[in-house]
This record gives structure tokens, C-alpha cells and sequence, in this order.
């Protein structure tokens, strides 16, 4: 099932991956382009790995794309009516750092 999601990136999450160097910067906007093809939750059939209550923030409803190899992690949220992925956060993981910013940014 090809979904194709538009992609949104909020305020926080263009500084966050502006952060980065260039090549990373690259792979990070390739994963997100990969995974808006199909950004539901693995469950339902989907690329996104869903989040659910991680170090006490409830993250339910939102999901993550993992670059194992340059260790960064990316933080989306589905608005399914308007078929938008936005961007939350893109960070460098440090377990619950990445988890704490989502969730702050997720109101």
C-alpha cells in the first residue's frame, strides 16, 4: 500500500536537522522521504515504528524513524485527515533526551 503522506516539518524540527552536517542532513531527509511513502505505524502495515509511553512521556500517536548507523532519531506525528507527516523532532540518540523534546513539542 502506497500512502504517500505529505511531509511537514515543524519550526523546531528544520533547527534540529539543520544541526547536522550535510551528509547527514541528507540521509536524515532520504529516511523521512522513505517512510512517507508509507508512514502508518508497523502494525498496521506501515514503516513507522509507533511510540508508546517511553521514560514516563506518553507518546502514543506518535512514531519514529531510526538511522541506526549515524545514530539519529526521528520523530513524526501522522495527521491522518490531511494525510500529513509532520516532523517533530530529529535528534542524536540519547535515550530519553529525543523522548523528552517530543513530548514537550507534541501539544
Amino acid at each position: 500500500m502506497n500512502t504517500n503522506y505529505q511531509i511537514e516539518w515543524s519550526d523546531e524540527a528544520k533547527k534540529d536537522r539543520n544541526e547536522f552536517n550535510a551528509y547527514q542532513r541528507t540521509q536524515i531527509n532520504k529516511a523521512v522521504h522513505k517512510v512517507s511513502q508509507n508512514p502508518l505505524p508497523q502494525n498496521e502495515g506501515g514503516y513507522g515504528k509507533p511510540l508508546g509511553n517511553k521514560f514516563g512521556n506518553n507518546l502514543t500517536g506518535l512514531c519514529k524513524i531510526v538511522l541506526m548507523k549515524l545514530g539519529i532519531r526521528v520523530v513524526y506525528k501522522l495527521i491522518r485527515t490531511d494525510e500529513i507527516m509532520r516532523i517533530i523532532v530529529v535528534a542524536a540518540r540519547a535515550d530519553e533526551e529525543v523522548y523528552n523534546i517530543a513530548a514537550a513539542r507534541n501539544t
